[in-house]
């Protein structure tokens, strides 16, 4: 059997998913050709896993990316910061690859242009990891969406919480800053707002949003008595009073990673959650409109109490609820993110003139609420399941996506309700998954 052969640029904590299901699960199908990252700690410590694991790989910094064509790739999998994907993907698609990319597809409306134009030059495919689509629970809203349940969908009200443990962890690593992440609207909300379009089967039209960093500040470490903190966690004068203090040197998997290669780089993993530094937002909302006629209402906040996110769609024929807790997480420290608890998901619909039901969550374990495994045998299979749900995300997933969050950027920054169809070329604008309005 011929194997795909990968590139893999950007060897963070993410990575390791793919790297790991290449060199296990599906070492029959596929192999790691390439490796490349700015970090050339990080980079020699994944040459050493990868050569373990039986691989022989070539490997590059950065500069040296277009050199990895002389190893005829087929496929380069992007796990980058967000702000350089386009960096990597754009000269892969031109070299003739395929790319799987993971979300958000980029930060701001000229990186995704040039996406979108590589990506019709070229005709590769190009896969966005919504991995989140794929778990079990969020699969079975979008059955009973599509069923008609409820009728057609006039409504959606969605709100997401991030705990202090979770969502503390982006105000201490590159995603605090806007210019890197484009902020949690893009970064983390690219999944929701992914969610909801492949719920609804409809594109988004408009976007007005608000939004503002209200807990992660000076302020709050005054408050809580941090007069002696210190731009980092790891030599902190006010650790030990601190509930958001992080050990690297007490998280194995963050030391090897980060901590043990930063000199390199500079990079520091574990900076101070309250910084004036940073300048993406910690509670935000936006009100979307869909081409389909539904609205949703939308609010992420990074500083809840507890994990996990109450989405309720009103329709022509009743209503549907679902709601899910799920376990906080550091991302690369070893835990199992968004791993649902399952007597906290439910799933309840209320038709017109009839009693409401419970409708029975499927079981589900592993990442993300079980999701990551199903995305990756979509991915590296020979022959994957079938697909009736539409859970494999393409460019155009990928776009529509991350519009709403770039028209929330600057619905933010302008006051304005934001014309998404504006943001990038008519011509670039991609087609909606499955032709669908």
């Amino acid at each position: 059997m011929t194997k795909t052969r990968y590139v893999q640029v950007g060897l963070g904590a993410r990575s390791w998913m793919y790297s790991l299901a290449l060199g296990d699960r599906f070492r029959a199908h596929g192999e790691l050709v390439g490796l490349c990252d700015r970090n050339a700690g990080r980079l020699e410590q994944r040459l050493g896993w990868a050569r373990a694991a039986g691989f022989a790989p070539a490997a590059c910094g950065p500069e040296g990316f277009a050199a990895l064509r002389d190893v005829r790739p087929d496929a380069v999998i992007v796990t980058t910061d967000d702000c350089d994907h386009d960096a990597y993907i754009v000269p892969a698609l031109a070299a003739g690859c395929d790319v799987v990319s993971e979300k958000p597809l980029t930060i701001d409306a000229p990186r995704l242009a040039r996406i979108l134009a590589a990506r019709a030059e070229s005709g590769r495919r190009l896969r966005v990891t919504f991995n989140y689509r794929y778990a079990p629970a969020r699969a079975q809203v979008k059955q009973l969406l599509a069923a008609g349940t409820i009728g057609e969908v006039v409504s959606v009200d969605f709100e997401w919480l991030l705990d202090t443990v979770h969502g503390a962890d982006y105000f201490r690593r590159w995603h605090r800053r806007k210019e890197r992440s484009g902020g949690l609207l893009v970064h983390k909300a690219s999944h929701h707002f992914d969610l909801v379009n492949w719920w609804l089967a409809s594109t988004p039209r408009t976007v007005r949003a608000a939004g503002a960093r209200r807990f992660y500040l000076p302020q709050t470490a005054e408050r809580l008595g941090l007069a002696r903190r210190g731009e980092r966690c790891l030599d902190c004068p006010d650790a030990a009073r601190c509930p958001f203090h992080l050990d690297l040197r007490k998280r194995k998997e963050l030391a090897a990673i980060y901590l043990e290669h930063e000199h390199h780089d500079g990079y520091q993993r574990d900076r101070c959650v309250f910084s004036p530094e940073i300048d993406i937002e910690d509670a935000m909302s936006a009100v979307v409109e869909y081409a389909s006629g539904a609205q949703l209402a939308y609010s992420l906040h990074a500083f809840a109490p507890y994990e996990g996110y109450r989405i309720a769609f009103n329709g022509t024929q009743g209503r549907l609820e679902h709601h899910a807790r799920e376990t906080p997480y550091v991302s690369g420290d070893g835990t199992i993110p968004g791993l649902l608890v399952k007597e906290e998901t439910a799933t309840r619909v209320f038709p017109h003139f009839a009693e409401a039901y419970e409708v029975p969550v499927p079981e589900a374990g592993g990442g993300h609420g079980g999701g990551d495994a199903l995305l990756l045998d979509d991915l590296f299979a020979v022959a994957p399941r079938p697909d009736p749900l539409g859970r494999a995300a393409d460019h155009a997933a990928g776009a529509w996506a991350v519009l709403v969050g770039i028209a929330a950027n600057r619905s933010i920054a302008t006051g304005e309700t934001v014309q998404i169809a504006k943001l990038v070329p008519p011509e670039l604008l991609p087609a909606a998954e499955g032709g669908r309005s």
